[in-house]
């Protein structure tokens, strides 16, 4: 570790890491409680992420009343407040604990597919339960992950800490990706998270809940240089504590093809399907439709 991190700059850094810490060893259905009334707090005290949730909902969901939108709204503040307080928990979990946590659904359709022997790529968009879910189905099925840096290096150096505790390759994003594909062909698994905003240079304009919306167009390409299997997943915590669930879906077919915009549309549209199981447990708090194409106005508040 890096002198520089005992920096009194990075006090406060190390005070959060460790708070986190200490609130992972608590009961599960303790910090589903603590997060919900925090979330719910939330709600009214950070005002500018709750535009941003209402205008995404209203974006995504137009057939949903204004008193719909709020209700949903809320729950997904509270969800948001148990991410938050279960932060801890994939970082200092132990493996029984993390195995009692985790639950599955129609986890037939990943045993189908790996027993055809070909590499598989999890297609798994920003649901608030990605981090504790993914730790403990590494257990099982560790795997590859691109991440992307955290500009604190002390939260870096943990989440990335964390991330690797039970076999999990990181690979930078702005790495070179012969790595990745090598991998891939010798059968690691690749948990992929599309839903990031590529901007309009690296992305291509795709409808997302009809909206047209930048997307990295590189899954198709993924699939295609290691002839990989790609399985939507989601992972969601389970009311009043009662651990963590990971859904399986249907593989992406036809997948990959040679026109990529059409993969990416495909794609765009399996996570539709994902978060209209579980709507109020997607990362909604994150301006999705912020880049637009060149002449069309901003649609959210300046």
């Amino acid at each position: 570790m890096s002198a520089s991190l005992h920096h009194p700059r990075y006090w406060p850094s190390w005070m959060l890491v460790g708070i986190a810490r200490a609130f992972g060893y608590l009961p599960l259905p303790l910090l589903w409680g603590l997060g919900t009334v925090v979330g719910s707090l939330g709600y009214y005290l950070v005002g500018s992420r709750r535009r941003i949730a209402r205008r995404n909902l209203e974006l995504c969901f137009p057939e949903l009343s204004a008193k719909e939108i709020d209700r949903l709204t809320r729950r997904h503040f509270a969800a948001l407040g148990t991410a938050l307080f279960s932060t801890g928990v994939s970082w200092v979990a132990s493996k029984k604990r993390l195995k009692r946590l985790i639950r599955y659904r129609h986890r037939e359709i990943y045993e189908q597919v790996k027993t055809s022997g070909r590499p598989i790529i999890f297609l798994a968009p920003h649901f608030l339960g990605l981090e504790l879910g993914g730790i403990c189905f590494s257990l099982e099925c560790p795997g590859v992950s691109m991440y992307q840096r955290v500009h604190d290096p002390v939260l870096d150096r943990q989440i990335y800490r964390g991330r690797c505790r039970y076999g999990g390759i990181m690979i930078e994003r702005n790495a070179s990706l012969k790595t990745l594909i090598k991998l891939l062909r010798q059968g690691t698994t690749f948990y992929y998270l599309p839903d990031q905003n590529p901007g309009r240079r690296r992305g291509v304009f795709v409808p997302f809940f009809g909206i047209q919306t930048a997307t990295y167009p590189t899954l198709s390409r993924f699939a295609k240089l290691a002839d990989a299997v790609v399985i939507p997943c989601c992972s969601r915590f389970l009311p009043y504590g009662r651990g963590v669930e990971m859904v399986f879906l249907p593989p992406l077919e036809p997948f990959p093809t040679d026109d990529p915009i059409a993969d990416t549309t495909l794609m765009n549209r399996r996570i539709e399907e994902a978060i209209r199981l579980m709507p109020e447990d997607y990362f909604w708090v994150h301006r999705r439709f912020k880049t637009r194409p060149r002449g069309e106005p901003s649609l959210y508040e300046k």
